[in-house]
């Protein structure tokens, strides 16, 4: 570089500051304007099918969001992470979203990591919508910024219980749960529910996720002749539990939670899985007004069962109330999804005050040939 070269850059520098402007603003940035949403749930590990549900869900609103406008006229743009079902990667999680300048969050999947997650959001002042996590802690804890589309593991314990007695499944009960936050709370829920209708559990039992052997188990069970058998938990441990009482003879009817809506719960039980009983939300993929919409998921190579849905709308619950706050402001926008009612693919949502739904009771489905369906 010549002298000339420098005295003329320096004398161009100088102009630039004489006249108040800088070097960083003729560089082009990213679009700072840009609505950032969170999605978070288990990217990988034994759960990865529940978070490919909920970005599979999330993908196709935030596209149906840009095609119309996106909110408030920016561009919405999903960052997706990883929280294993961990809560300390849950938090690990949270904690970037707010470093990263994310406005709001859908997610996370399992209880266990929405309760610390949603306390960093707090802080931060950034509202999370759930669409999965079941817990009631999750809403009992006075926070203005959480919300959920789905329902709660004391109204799933006590549509389990109910459909238990009076389907008259059986009067020798076991319960069995993973530990998890999620699974051994409704659990307890169910074994609450079936206490009150006069039915006695023989076995309260807690496994450890990621187990694979349940021969003792069910050995014990077939000992005390069980004849239900109420698990609390995923899929993964419930197909293993189901395939393995079934080799060993046990003759059981199998009834469980909402963590049995994948179809890969099928999968790993084989054809034990038939006649299989879990308790999850009305099907959205009935709802006349969702047929385009699972049209196109189909379309796409994808069955938008479980989890699918339900994101979407979170999604979109999301999107609508920061168009009726016209910003995407947390305590503003906490403030629009309370006071509104939203129309979406499961229907007119409405909050109350501790950010739950006035979503439809839970219904009973079975599993047959490797797929589920409501029992009438």
């Amino acid at each position: 570089m010549s002298r000339s070269d420098t005295f003329i850059q320096k004398l161009f520098r100088s102009n630039l500051l004489r006249f108040g402007i800088s070097l960083a603003a003729l560089v082009p940035t990213a679009a700072a304007a840009d609505v950032k949403l969170g999605l978070a749930g288990p990217v990988t590990g034994q759960y990865a099918s529940f978070m490919e549900q909920m970005r599979r869900g999330a993908d196709l609103a935030v596209a149906d969001l840009n095609a119309a406008g996106g909110i408030n006229g920016e561009k919405v743009v999903l960052q997706v992470a990883d929280d294993a079902c961990d809560p300390k990667q849950a938090v690990a999680v949270a904690n970037r979203f707010v470093a990263d300048g994310v406005q709001a969050v859908v997610g996370h999947f399992c209880s266990s990591s929405t309760i610390p997650a949603s306390s960093v959001y707090a802080e931060s002042g950034l509202v999370i919508v759930t669409p999965a996590s079941t817990n009631p802690t999750i809403t009992e804890r006075g926070l203005t910024n959480m919300f959920r589309v789905c329902g709660r593991d004391d109204q799933a314990a006590g549509v389990a219980a109910k459909q238990i007695v009076g389907r008259n499944l059986g009067r020798t009960i076991a319960i069995v749960h993973d530990k998890s936050t999620y699974g051994q709370g409704i659990a307890e829920g169910v074994r609450t529910e079936l206490a009150q209708q006069g039915r006695n559990v023989v076995l309260f039992e807690g496994i450890t996720q990621g187990e694979r052997d349940f021969s003792s188990l069910v050995a014990r069970m077939k000992a005390l002749n069980v004849d239900v058998v109420f698990f609390g938990g995923y899929h993964t441990e419930a197909g293993l539990l189901v395939r393995q009482a079934s080799e060993q003879g046990l003759k059981t009817r199998f009834v469980a939670g909402d963590g049995l809506a994948t179809t890969e719960f099928a999968s790993i039980a084989g054809p034990a899985s038939d006649g299989v009983m879990f308790t999850f939300y009305p099907d959205p993929r009935a709802n006349a007004g969702t047929a385009d919409l699972v049209r196109r998921f189909r379309t796409a190579g994808f069955e938008p069962e479980g989890f699918t849905l339900y994101t979407y709308a979170a999604v979109r619950v999301l999107a609508d109330a920061a168009k009726a706050a016209k910003t995407m402001k947390g305590d503003r926008l906490a403030d629009a999804l309370r006071a509104g009612t939203y129309h979406t693919v499961l229907g007119d949502i409405r909050f109350d005050r501790k950010g739950d739904p006035n979503s439809e009771p839970f219904v009973l489905y079975a599993w047959n040939n490797g797929t589920y369906a409501p029992l009438k």
